[in-house]
């Protein structure tokens, strides 16, 4: 039972994170697409700020490589639950930052200046993420 639980969490850290990423991702994008028949000489700040939620599938990656090798037998349920808690924070910090990414790229299009801001805003739920994979590591 202790496998089953340690590779189910340690699936889990990677696929929500990836899941996560994929929604955030096509949220800013979806906005970038609509931007672009506003404003099409932004298209280069519409496909930064549509690429920042892709981090989050990132540390799901490398908390799932830095827990290749364990013992599962021995710590599937302690795998299950930080590949429960990476996975969740990495699914719902992309799906957000998303979201601010999109309402950025809303702003450029109606000529805001208002990137940089961006960015600054959307680095605040990946800020989770980070201490997500950090939490990950360190147990």
């Amino acid at each position: 039972m202790n496998e089953i639980l340690g590779y189910l969490g340690w699936g889990l850290m990677l696929g929500l994170a990836g899941v996560g990423s994929a929604f955030g991702t096509t949220i800013a994008g979806n906005a970038a697409e609509g931007a672009l028949k506003k404003n099409k000489e932004k298209s280069s700040s519409y496909m930064i700020l549509s690429a920042l939620p892709a981090t989050q599938g990132l540390y799901g990656f490398v908390a799932f490589l830095m827990w290749m090798g364990k013992d599962f037998a021995a710590q599937g349920p302690m795998l299950f639950a930080v590949g429960i808690a990476v996975g969740l924070v990495c699914l719902f910090s992309a799906i957000r930052q998303g979201q601010v990414c999109a309402n950025g790229i809303a702003g450029i299009a109606a000529g805001h200046d208002v990137q940089t801001n961006t960015m600054i805003y959307a680095a605040l739920p990946e800020f989770y993420a980070i201490l997500a994979l950090v939490g990950a590591l360190m147990v």
